[in-house]
């Protein structure tokens, strides 16, 4: 086993019409045994922007408070927030430098831009090497039942409703199928007016 799978992570991310949205499952687990069912995987980085990070949940904890510093360094010194795609750039060289000895993280990045409202995406693999999409990012133990429920489900301009609904059901679809993640999930739809945050129910199981 992989040693990124060793907790269990579903991220999905997804763009809209001027929205973006991001949704993962509650689960922490050692392998197959079930810790937690309440664990978060996605922070809020800015009003308009998240981070995903899947992965080994230690890790995940501490890339997250690292995150948190250089986000409240940069608003001391630049006095506004950063926008999605210097965020991707400044995650990606905080996990390059460490490539010797990786953080165990998968992150994806989803967010607005502040001025143009354009939305972003994307994910890199645990050394920051980026990929940039226009449609929607994966990362986790079920990745490949995520890119099918994605490919099948995704339309282009969708409103947030419509988001949300596509995010909900490929990622309740995708960890039904995956034992090392699930239990129940959270959505986020980040729309320039406003954040909506949505939990789900899922298998118990």
């Amino acid at each position: 086993m992989s040693i990124l799978e060793y907790n269990g992570a579903a991220i999905i991310a997804m763009q809209g019409d001027g929205c973006v949205g991001i949704a993962a499952d509650r689960r922490l687990g050692a392998q197959l045994a079930t810790i937690a069912t309440d664990f978060t995987k996605v922070f809020r980085m800015s009003p308009k922007l998240y981070v995903g990070l899947g992965g080994l949940a230690t890790d995940v904890q501490t890339l997250h408070q690292l995150l948190e510093f250089r986000m409240n360094l940069y608003r001391l010194k630049e006095d506004r927030e950063m926008t999605p795609k210097v965020f991707s750039h400044l995650l990606g060289q905080l996990l390059y430098e460490k490539r010797f000895g990786p953080y165990f993280v998968e992150p994806i990045v989803a967010g607005l831009d502040e001025k143009t409202g354009e939305p972003f995406l994307s994910g890199m693999d645990l050394i920051g090497a980026p990929v940039h999409t226009k449609d929607f990012v994966v990362t986790g133990t079920c990745t490949g039942n995520m890119y099918g429920m994605c490919e099948a489900l995704f339309k282009p301009n969708m409103n947030p409703d419509e988001l949300f609904e596509t995010l909900g059901q490929a990622l309740l679809s995708s960890v039904d199928r995956d034992a090392l993640s699930g239990w129940g999930g959270i959505v986020h739809i980040i729309t320039k007016d406003a954040v909506i945050t949505k939990e789900l129910k899922g298998r118990m199981d």
